[in-house]
């Protein structure tokens, strides 16, 4: 998609005011002046960061059920540049929490965050195990880690209601058949809207499966 084609999109999609526009604008913007003195994305996908990584993004948010009221939170593990993450919290009213353990793009987050004016979101400068347990409704995951590590590390945060939207590669079915025997729970593969090799996980009621005695 061209930028004008994405930005078409996520007009029908999301009725995308032109402040919201203004600010998702203002973010990419920002990480391509960034990306100058720390690497936040690939040199090569700078010219199509509309469609690499603001529409690729905001998909995740018209995947699986709506936002349970008791627990609206989203979780992004391993935010990076703001992806997913600062682009959810530019599109939607949601309460954010962006974990990321590298303190320069902890630091570059906080500051769009701020700059944004975006009052939804909170960063946690740690690894994901430095984080404090609590629910949330939904958990995001854009290359923080393999799928059975992701899972054993984030399930603590999992109800039986929350969603999982987890973005993968060419490797998604390797990826689910590698947990079959360890995680159950309602798994679908839905494809991208950006990348015709890669694939979206979508995920709920997530658990271990018990060990048989």
């Amino acid at each position: 998609m061209t930028d004008e084609e994405v930005r078409d999109w996520l007009v029908r999609h999301f009725d995308v005011s032109r402040e919201t526009m203004a600010r998702l604008e203002a973010f990419g913007a920002a990480v391509i002046a960034e990306n100058e003195r720390q690497n936040l994305i690939s040199s090569a996908t700078i010219p199509h960061i509309w469609s690499r990584h603001i529409l690729d993004s905001a998909q995740l948010l018209r995947l699986g059920p709506k936002i349970d009221p008791s627990h609206p939170s989203w979780l992004d593990l391993g935010t990076g540049a703001g992806f997913p993450g600062m682009i959810i919290a530019i599109l939607a009213e949601l309460p954010l929490i962006l974990v990321e353990s590298r303190r320069k793009r902890f630091d570059f987050l906080v500051d769009q965050a701020s700059s944004l004016g975006l009052t939804n979101v909170r960063v946690h400068c740690g690894r994901l195990e430095t984080l404090e347990t609590f629910p949330v409704g939904t958990i995001s995951a854009r290359a923080f880690a393999p799928l059975a590590k992701l899972l054993t590390l984030a399930h603590r945060f999992s109800t039986e209601k929350t969603r999982w939207l987890l973005p993968k590669g060419r490797s998604v079915r390797e990826e689910l058949e590698s947990v079959a025997s360890s995680w159950q729970g309602s798994f679908q593969v839905e494809s991208s809207q950006t990348d015709a090799d890669a694939a979206i996980i979508v995920a709920t009621g997530v658990r271990p499966r018990k060990r048989a005695r």
